[in-house]
């Protein structure tokens, strides 16, 4: 394993970014070597450690992020889609760790990361943090304690400003409740409920998502039968637990074999 693995980090400048830089910053562990933003932003060109309102570091944001991939040994990523599978694509050409925090991503778009994961570890989860995985072991453990009479909805509550939903972890979730009951999710998930619509399917896997102020995050998996429920909660306070526990993936992937891996093996769970 590579001494303090330089890391470039993609989507500087959003609220994420922004956290992922402090806490590689301020790691013993690892160095900054890179920073990526979209092509026409404003802080192409300039030094990062003015822009985000300190002293200069050397470190040119640059919209090029083959360049930036060329001299690091890990990539995190929470930003687009779209721009995740083309870093993918570039990742892999550099032999670096690619870390996927981006969530919204389609299936097929999960997919199209299987050939750079032939050549690179790309560590990808709809959640960094170790409670949201403590969280999605319980629930596939719970789901496959109970039978069909508890019904499952999953409750999700973000910020405004969140576009996508339900939320990437809301998935993970879903898909551990699923698992637990030897389905899989596509078959079950039940749609939005918006005016008169039927009576809920026995079996399905509900999802209802939140968006207001700054919530940061919050997660619900509630087991509804007739005369009791459970309900199985994480609240994120902090967003540092996401920077956190991406570094830790970054760190964890250098000794690792090219191929697809979550949380859960970062773990060891």
């Amino acid at each position: 394993m590579v001494k303090n693995p330089g890391i470039t980090i993609t989507g500087v400048s959003g609220r994420m970014g922004q956290m992922l830089l402090k806490e590689v910053l301020e790691s013993d562990k690892a160095s900054l070597v890179g920073a990526v933003e979209r092509a026409g932003h404003p802080w192409i060109g300039s030094d990062l450690g003015e822009v985000m309102g300190g002293s200069t570091n050397g470190i040119i944001v640059t919209d090029d992020p083959l360049k930036a991939f060329a001299i690091s040994q890990a990539i995190i990523d929470f930003t687009a889609p779209n721009a995740t599978i083309e870093f993918a694509a570039l990742a892999a050409q550099a032999r670096a760790v690619h870390v996927i925090g981006t969530t919204g991503m389609s299936d097929e778009q999960i997919a199209a990361l299987e050939p750079a994961s032939r050549h690179a570890v790309i560590v990808r989860a709809g959640n960094m943090s170790l409670g949201v995985n403590i969280l999605t072991k319980l629930t596939e453990k719970v789901s496959a304690a109970l039978d069909e009479d508890f019904d499952i909805e999953i409750i999700e509550s973000h910020h405004r400003h969140k576009v996508d939903a339900p939320s990437g972890t809301a998935l993970m979730l879903g898909n551990a409740a699923a698992a637990g009951r030897g389905v899989k999710l596509a078959d079950v998930r039940g749609g939005a409920r918006d005016g008169l619509v039927a009576a809920r399917k026995q079996g399905n896997i509900g999802f209802a998502s939140i968006r207001g102020g700054d919530i940061i995050g919050e997660h619900d998996v509630l087991f509804a039968a007739a005369g009791e429920q459970i309900v199985l909660r994480h609240v994120a306070t902090d967003r540092k637990i996401f920077a956190r526990g991406a570094l830790k993936a970054a760190l964890w992937g250098q000794t690792q074999k090219p191929g697809q891996y979550d949380m859960m093996d970062v773990l060891g769970m």
